[in-house]
């Protein structure tokens, strides 16, 4: 999974469908079209009789592992056994979408971006886990899991994100589900056949550029 994706959704979508029970920020979920790594991403959070949304730093590591990038992704097989990820594994949380990019090489140093979103137009919840304070801290992150992508999709990338239908991000996101059950859960996120995926403007590949036109098809 590349490292781009699409919040152009409102917290009523988000609410409405993981009913959630307090009130929506006052403030609208800014729409944004081209997000990138290490920058913040809003995130709905679990607490004990419900969840809140606060903005998370994409991308997450250790404090023994300074000496690296930051991972964006970590994959399903693993990490609830990784030692890189065991002091954040219990801390799951939610990244809602709208979708996300990939790029698929087509020769002379050609590659061509596709928007990938699910068919419904509803929001995409993926499975995520990080650390987060009430007061933001210099360590604090979050890395998307992903999964091996199948049917046509592995076609344009071999990853794909672990997307839950909102019953099972609302398990994902309860403080009470157990922490075998969560690994047993990164194995029933939804396939390939909820999605469609399209080519859209090179100009997404400019991480400045922002707007709704970056994922319109193209031909």
């Amino acid at each position: 999974m590349c490292g781009r994706i699409v919040q152009g959704m409102s917290w009523a979508d988000i609410y409405y469908l993981l009913n959630i029970h307090s009130l929506p920020p006052g403030t609208p979920l800014e729409p944004r079209f081209n997000i990138a790594p290490t920058t913040p991403v809003q995130m709905v959070l679990p607490l004990d009789d419900d969840a809140r949304v606060a903005p998370v730093r994409w991308g997450w590591r250790p404090f023994w592992a300074q000496d690296r990038a930051a991972p964006i992704n970590a994959r399903s097989e693993r990490v609830a056994r990784s030692s890189y990820f065991r002091s954040i594994w219990p801390n799951r949380m939610l990244c809602p979408v709208s979708g996300w990019f990939e790029w698929v090489d087509e020769g002379e140093k050609r590659k061509q971006p596709y928007y990938i979103r699910r068919r419904d137009g509803a929001p995409t919840f993926c499975a995520s886990i990080g650390q987060v304070h009430d007061e933001p801290r210099d360590d604090d992150g979050f890395v998307i899991i992903t999964a091996d992508a199948l049917g046509g999709m592995v076609d344009v990338h071999d990853r794909r994100p672990v997307a839950f239908s909102p019953a099972l991000a609302r398990e994902w996101l309860d403080p009470a589900t157990p922490r075998e059950r969560a690994e047993e859960m990164l194995a029933a996120g939804e396939g390939p056949d909820v999605f469609v995926w399209y080519r859209v403007d090179r100009a997404v590949g400019n991480v400045r550029n922002q707007g709704e036109h970056l994922i319109e098809r193209v031909a």
